[in-house]
């Protein structure tokens, strides 16, 4: 069992997060997201500066809240990519600075590996094969996890718009706000979700063929803009249902084909976009009559935390993973294939 310190900058939540072994002890967020909500987006150095000036409160009140010291840390786990690459050098600088004065050693991980691990926190799971469908602002994807340390395969991903840019986007044209992905699903449960048949990315049989487990979102908010500038007096609750529930159908479609076709029978939902209520109940529904087990992280462990980087460091750490070397730098469009640098 080790003490891993996890520090996570990727975009616009400085966190850190304190695990002893699979015990979550500490998990400190500090979140930029109403300084980017005027710009409708996240301003890549805005954040940046964030998180400098949050990183020294942000450690010092994880170590509290778990009751340690830093010298009581045995290794050190930091979002290496992917990311921006101004906000994940804020971080790998700190962990860095941090492992060489504690003597300790520093495990670079990967951010959407992390999203999976900390599905592994406060419980005694056994960590077997598994399909993981990983949905988050940036990154919509179907993993084949053999051993989230070493071996993540991408069975798809998506080839335009990630599913939590696709809410961004339509919650703006609604006029709702910034984050899109909370305000919509709040939006939606007045709405009706049968009121508009928007349509599903890349699920024709021709399309199929060519991406039977990649995503596209691009289409579907066309659509979307195009159903408001011809309906204007269309009710906000039904067009936010509505969009919903063609981004879930298709994200939990593909997920559950490709339980079928590896023969998996686990699915692990994680990322941002996991926190949906409609997608946490229509996988619940759907994976049960598929005779599919489940696993969906806490909500509050579904946002970007440091306890999913800690979650993994201590993992590799189980698994017999080396550390990194010192010195490791910050790769912006990191492969999920590398998981430890």
């Amino acid at each position: 069992m080790a003490l891993v310190l996890g520090i996570e900058t990727s975009c616009d939540e400085t966190a850190v997060g304190i695990v002893d072994g699979r015990k979550l002890l500490a998990n400190v967020i500090s979140s930029s997201v109403e300084e980017h909500a005027r710009f409708g987006g996240v301003v890549p150095e805005v954040a940046s500066r964030a998180h400098l000036e949050a990183m020294q409160q942000v450690i010092k009140q994880a170590l509290k809240d778990a009751s340690v010291t830093l010298k009581d840390i045995d290794a050190i786990a930091v979002t290496a990519g992917p990311g921006l690459i101004g906000a994940l050098l804020v971080g790998v600088s700190s962990a860095s600075g941090l492992a060489l004065a504690l003597d300790k050693p520093l495990y670079g991980v990967n951010h959407l590996s992390a999203h999976i691990a900390v599905d592994q926190l406060d419980n005694d799971k056994k960590i077997t094969p598994t399909i993981a469908l990983l949905v988050s602002g940036g990154h919509s994807s179907i993993l084949k996890v053999k051993n989230l340390a070493t071996d993540v395969e991408v069975m798809g991903a998506t080839i335009d718009d990630a599913a939590g840019e696709a809410f961004d986007k339509i919650a703006r044209i609604m006029g709702l706000g910034f984050p899109g992905g909370p305000i919509i699903d709040k939006q939606s449960k007045d709405g009706d979700l049968n009121h508009v048949n928007f349509p599903r990315g890349l699920t024709s049989a021709a399309d199929l063929d060519k991406h039977q487990y990649n995503f596209s979102f691009s289409g579907l908010k066309t659509a979307v803009a195009r159903y408001i500038e011809k309906t204007p007096n269309y009710k906000k609750a039904d067009v936010a249902a509505s969009f919903q529930e063609a981004v879930v159908d298709v994200l939990l479609s593909k997920s559950l084909a490709a339980c079928k076709e590896s023969g998996i029978d686990n699915l692990v939902i994680a990322g941002g976009v996991a926190a949906n209520s409609r997608l946490r109940e229509l996988a619940k529904q759907r994976c049960e009559m598929s005779k599919i087990k489940l696993s969906i992280p806490p909500i509050a462990l579904c946002s970007d935390n440091g306890a999913m980087v800690a979650a993994l460091g201590s993992l590799a750490i189980t698994q017999g993973v080396k550390p990194s070397q010192m010195g490791i730098g910050a790769d912006s469009a990191a492969s999920i294939a590398q998981v430890i640098w």
